[in-house]
């Protein structure tokens, strides 16, 4: 059920950074552990982070972890994902998801996104 927006998403050089933004106006964000998959043609959907709603607990996948950052703007109902050092291994779409907590299963969202494409190439 697609409830979520991303945005954000764009072609950048080896290196480089970009932002993606999660928002909604369907319901109160912060109410929700909010995770960010990533999905390459052909293979799985990747859950690489999430943020817990009430402590904003953290969690990265090793592929990405001290790379990207995951924060939340409760005030605003948006979720960040910012992307540093990124590498042409990080071409994907991108997508949100909400669920009622943190977990790097795709079947355990409760919604999602339509995706926002990055592509990492020079």
């Amino acid at each position: 059920q697609v409830q979520l927006v991303e945005s954000g998403g764009g072609l950048v050089q080896p290196g480089g950074s970009l932002r993606l933004s999660c928002a909604t106006s369907k319901f109160t964000l912060d109410y929700y552990a909010i995770s960010w998959f990533r999905q390459v043609s052909g293979k799985e959907r990747e859950g690489i982070s999430c943020i817990h709603s009430a402590a904003g607990s953290t969690y990265y996948a090793d592929s990405v972890k001290e790379r990207f950052t995951i924060s939340r703007n409760n005030a605003n109902n948006m979720v960040f994902l910012q992307m540093t050092n990124l590498k042409p291994d990080d071409t994907a779409v991108y997508y949100c998801a909400a669920a009622g907590g943190c977990t790097s299963h795709a079947s355990g969202q409760d919604y999602w996104g339509k995706g926002t494409l990055v592509t990492v190439s020079s």
